[in-house]
């Protein structure tokens, strides 16, 4: 950690070039001769990155950021206060502590937070930028997390824990056995210093493979911020051993779809087909990532087209934790059928259909947007429609 980098001229010349092309700054020159100018072209870079991601941290004064590579991998705002909601209690130690965005959104609802990360450079950011945002109640270990409980041999009501997804060769990987820390052999050990764990995954992670891996779990969280999944939360409870409870939520900046159900229901429930009646409903892709494709229907009393379309339909409109259109007419998937509707342009999605939707746009020579919503899917006697839409 550079602190020339806080200086009050570095500072003002990070503010007003944001928005500056890097090519022509670095061409331009940067006018200081007692700092590397990469490392101006880093805080820049970095905090561009977090004007929408961390607004926090974006908008306060004296913050420090680290490479960009650190921004992308931590969590927004918007997911780190969704997890403040489902902690409480006295204590939380953070063992992937990182940049620091979750712990300081722990220590909103947690009277002491401990933030564990083995990074020096980043622990110490992390501990700079704690007290630019005024916040008392974090201690920083640089150290490993583990290394961390050992040394400190007490219990926590929580701990949290958020793998690294990268290997010593910065190479991605996603199972869950392969992050650091290991997840999978270390759980016994997490909890026997806290009551309660909270496991952030990838969002590629196979959900019943991880619940095989993982003990105790008492409840999955899956987070998706404007209809795309970020984050897989993994809540593990010492007293937890049967079936779990699965909760969606998909947010937006108006509003939060939920939609929850039990994971062995899901395994045993049976649901009702039907043609397309007069609604047609598209799950968010939270509830597509948590495979609720039969409780949906039964607990909102909806019919599924197909087994493996994962597309409802209904007589009357409902409330929906997804996209709900009118239904205005269902042709079967037929060129000289489709002409004959003269729609030359609309939005294409396809659900259980052997041609992508670059495919039938070129086939059927239809140009993307406008006001009409075509679903290509496959229904309950296996023939394959179009289905012809507008958005309610």
């Amino acid at each position: 950690m550079n602190t020339s980098i806080l200086n009050i001229e570095i500072q003002e010349f990070i503010n007003s070039n944001l928005k500056t092309d890097i090519a022509s700054l670095l061409l331009k020159g940067i006018p200081f001769n007692y700092i590397d100018p990469k490392d101006i072209i880093e805080q820049i870079e970095a905090k561009k990155s977090c004007e929408k991601k961390l607004p926090t941290w974006f908008s306060e004064k004296n913050i420090y950021y680290p490479n960009k590579l650190n921004i992308e991998q931590t969590s927004s705002e918007t997911t780190a206060r969704y997890k403040t909601n489902l902690v409480s209690g006295k204590s939380l130690i953070d063992l992937t502590g990182g940049f620091g965005v979750d712990a300081y959104f722990f220590s909103k609802s947690i009277d002491s937070v401990v933030h564990c990360e083995i990074n020096s450079a980043l622990s110490q950011i992390a501990k700079h930028n704690y007290k630019a945002l005024n916040v008392s109640n974090i201690d920083c270990f640089n150290e490993s997390g583990i290394d961390a409980l050992n040394r400190i041999d007490q219990t926590f009501d929580w701990i949290y824990i958020d793998p690294s997804r990268r290997d010593h060769t910065k190479k991605k990987v996603f199972m869950l056995s392969d992050c650091t820390p290991n997840v999978k052999t270390l759980q016994v050990v997490f909890l026997k210093y806290a009551k309660h764990a909270m496991v952030k995954t990838s969002p590629l992670l196979d959900i019943k493979a991880t619940k095989n891996d993982l003990q105790h779990v008492k409840a999955l969280h899956i987070v998706a911020v404007n209809n795309e999944v970020k984050e897989l939360l993994w809540i593990l409870d010492r007293n937890s051993k049967w079936d779990f409870r699965i909760k969606t939520v998909n947010i937006s900046k108006s509003s939060q779809q939920v939609f929850e159900f039990l994971y062995d229901e899901e395994q045993n429930a049976k649901i009702e087909y039907s043609m397309p009646l007069t609604y047609l409903y598209e799950p968010n892709a939270a509830i597509l990532k948590a495979g609720a494709f039969t409780s949906i229907g039964n607990q909102l009393n909806i019919s599924k087209l197909h087994k493996h379309s994962h597309l409802y339909t209904s007589e009357h409109l409902i409330d929906f934790p997804g996209r709900r259109f009118k239904i205005e007419k269902t042709i079967a998937f037929n060129k000289k059928i489709f002409v004959k509707e003269k729609i030359i342009k609309a939005n294409v999605t396809t659900r259980n259909f052997p041609l992508s939707v670059s495919d039938i746009r070129k086939k059927l020579k239809i140009k993307d947007g406008g006001n009409i919503y075509l679903f290509f899917t496959t229904i309950n006697d296996n023939s394959k429609v179009i289905v012809i839409c507008t958005k309610v």
